[in-house]
């Protein structure tokens, strides 16, 4: 029992000694690397890029802090370019937990059984809004007027970005393709709100809590945009994590996010990313976004 304590005692020496964070760039689509066997695995944490991978580093590098003292683990935050991939990585145990839209925790669901850790909480609800927005001088209304023109999508897999404005297009009796003069790809809500304010788009359909975050940080895009249409309320974007997760961590990062708002430096980490606090919520949270995607069809 002595040699089994001694040999506790040295690998929790070894925990704390090691580095608490390190980023994998966006561009680095290998598979992960495994740790070696003298090494304590670090806890890989991913986060979609519903904003550009450079505001998503610097932003959740406190949360990160946070996660690796509580743990005693050091930590890395995992970017891709699409929401899929993110998907791809929870489902293949390459991240042990994910910060993923409402679209792509209905698909993981769907498809392999992803599991809802916890939600962000913004100004006191679990709740958003998809906003279509234009530049500050344009005449459009509604989408609608927007017909012939350049509209800017976020992701495939986005919700508010891609799957809800499909839907305003659709219910228009045409599809994206017949209705806009062209389209495109951003892969992140806040390089969609600045296409549109730099003319690059004619509209987008953006996430609201992304659009208040950026033009809060950033108020020459308020000045240089503006909101014709508000969607309905959708489940706010989950914290996930693999079915195959081992139950004890899984706990351990449930509860750790949970006790974020009791302590200083959490309280940092969640004012960085700009939400109040995490709370539990269940999956019934995202039955309209499973109604959207049923009437808008297989996310491409």
């Amino acid at each position: 029992m002595k040699w089994l304590n001694l040999c506790l005692a040295l690998l929790l020496t070894a925990c704390v000694s090691l580095p608490s964070e390190n980023i994998i760039q966006l561009s680095n689509l290998q598979p992960l690397p495994s740790s070696s066997s003298n090494q304590v695995v670090p806890l890989r944490v991913a986060v979609a890029a519903v904003i550009s991978p450079k505001g998503t580093a610097e932003s959740y590098q406190l949360l990160l802090k946070y996660l690796g003292a509580r743990l005693n683990r050091p930590t890395e935050l995992v970017q891709r370019r699409t929401y899929a991939e993110i998907n791809d990585l929870v489902q293949n145990g390459y991240v042990d937990v994910a910060f993923v839209c409402t679209s792509a925790y209905v698909e993981g669901r769907e498809k392999f059984g992803m599991e809802l850790l916890a939600a962000p909480q913004v100004n006191g609800g679990v709740t958003y809004n998809s906003l279509l927005i234009v530049p500050r001088l344009s005449s459009a209304q509604s989408m609608n007027d927007l017909r012939g023109k350049v509209f800017a999508f976020t992701d495939p897999m986005s919700n508010t970005g891609r799957v809800y404005p499909t839907y305003l297009v659709q219910k228009l009796n045409s599809s994206p393709e017949k209705f806009f003069a062209r389209t495109f790809f951003t892969y992140s809500h806040d390089d969609a709100i600045r296409a549109v304010a730099n003319g690059l788009a004619d509209g987008a359909a953006v996430d609201s809590l992304v659009y208040e975050f950026a033009t809060a940080r950033e108020p020459s895009l308020l000045e240089k945009t503006k909101i014709i249409h508000r969607s309905p309320p959708f489940g706010i974007p989950p914290v996930v994590v693999s079915p195959n997760i081992r139950p004890q961590l899984k706990a351990e990062l449930q509860e750790s996010l949970l006790e974020m708002i009791n302590s200083s430096e959490g309280q940092k980490g969640l004012q960085a990313i700009g939400i109040d606090r995490f709370v539990l919520i269940e999956d019934s949270a995202y039955n309209s976004v499973r109604e959207l995607l049923n009437a808008v069809g297989p996310i491409p």
